[in-house]
């Protein structure tokens, strides 16, 4: 018999191309999570368009509507609750969660953080990394925690920072390794393959989804 689908929220705040590569995913009958609500905290994301385009439920709640984080993640979780969901994923998502909200989806909240955590959490990941002259950047994903960019990594792709790079195109590669990384992430955790425990988390079944360094052709 076959195990129904999880039911996904992804959160944005922009163009939206981590969404797009989730719900590219989720177009194959047998992924096992389904892309049900696209939420963005900015009107006039490009995220809502391309996703409308693809036949997804779009919401707007506008943080500027709200007086605080607290008041404003309530209308969030009331959406999400009211879609069914059973994870939230975060792609470009701009805005920082409080940690009720954070707590109450515990598990089933998902980031990608363009660097190799725990190495340059925040913003500016890309010039961070070449001022530190590092051989190696890349992306992860992540369970959410309340503090920002903390959590038990799900998955992470590295690629090598090349004489010459600049943010542009070493931001450009490791996006490439986002959108390839992210849906195989929510895979993962939707099929129940990825479990949390003592916060780490174990994948059962082949090594082959074990992400390699993605060294360039």
């Amino acid at each position: 018999m076959r195990t129904a689908r999880k039911r996904v929220a992804v959160l944005v705040s922009g163009g939206g191309s981590n969404m797009a590569a989730l719900i590219a995913a989720a177009a194959n009958p047998g992924y096992p999570a389904e892309i049900v609500r696209v939420i963005s905290n900015r009107p006039g994301a490009g995220a809502l368009a391309r996703a409308a385009a693809a036949g997804i439920e779009t919401v707007i709640i506008d943080h500027r509507g709200y007086p605080d984080r607290a008041t404003f993640d309530a209308a969030l979780d009331e959406a999400l609750a009211g879609a069914a969901v059973d994870f939230v994923c975060l792609a470009g998502f701009m805005r920082l969660l409080t940690p009720g909200f954070v707590d109450g989806w515990r598990d089933r909240l998902v980031n990608i953080h363009p660097a190799l955590l725990p190495s340059f959490k925040g913003l500016h990941t890309h010039e961070r990394a070449l001022a530190a002259g590092v051989k190696l950047h890349g992306c992860t994903v992540h369970l959410v925690r309340a503090e920002m960019d903390v959590g038990p990594i799900v998955m992470q792709a590295a690629v090598p920072v090349l004489d010459g790079d600049t943010p542009a195109t070493l931001g450009a590669r490791v996006l490439e390794q986002e959108h390839r990384i992210y849906p195989r992430a929510l895979a993962l955790l939707a099929s129940g393959r990825a479990q949390v425990r003592d916060e780490r988390v174990y994948v059962d079944g082949p090594s082959a989804e074990v992400p390699a360094i993605a060294w360039p052709a």
